[in-house]
């Protein structure tokens, strides 16, 4: 049989609990509203909300195929560092975030990738911005 004092606490803890839920914010749908981003993009701005997905064998051939050939750097959007160099091959994930198409992404190294998930929106607008960049550039016939 329970106390009194028991059943009481658990009542207090579950009301708790529920109160808590309910007070959790509720992402609205013009969250990005006042950010300086082209509101007329097939893609909305990322966010955070996205995670990395480590390319392997189940990565479907013909996206990566095709995101590698567009890939915009050379260069490791957190480090700056060449992809592929002293530290070995670019270790490559897929950033997927709900809504969003994906986003292949290429490191130097390992450590780079904890730095990235960080702050994500940071360094996937390094990316954009060379995306951007790339697009603009006269074609030269390489």
């Amino acid at each position: 049989m329970k106390s009194f004092f028991s059943v009481s606490f658990t009542k207090a803890l579950s009301a708790f609990a529920l109160g808590a839920a309910l007070a959790l914010p509720v992402r609205a749908a013009d969250e990005h509203a006042g950010h300086d981003h082209d509101h007329g993009a097939a893609a909305a701005a990322p966010t955070a909300g996205g995670q990395l997905v480590p390319v392997d064998a189940k990565t479907d051939a013909a996206w990566l195929a095709k995101a590698r050939a567009a890939y915009p750097m050379e260069t490791c959007a957190v480090s700056d560092e060449k992809l592929g160099g002293s530290m070995g091959p670019a270790p490559e994930f897929i950033y997927r975030e709900a809504g969003q198409p994906d986003q292949l992404v290429r490191f130097c190294c390992k450590s780079c990738v904890a730095d990235f998930t960080k702050d994500p929106v940071k360094y996937l607008k390094v990316i954009t911005d060379a995306t951007a960049a790339k697009a603009k550039a006269p074609a030269t016939g390489k």
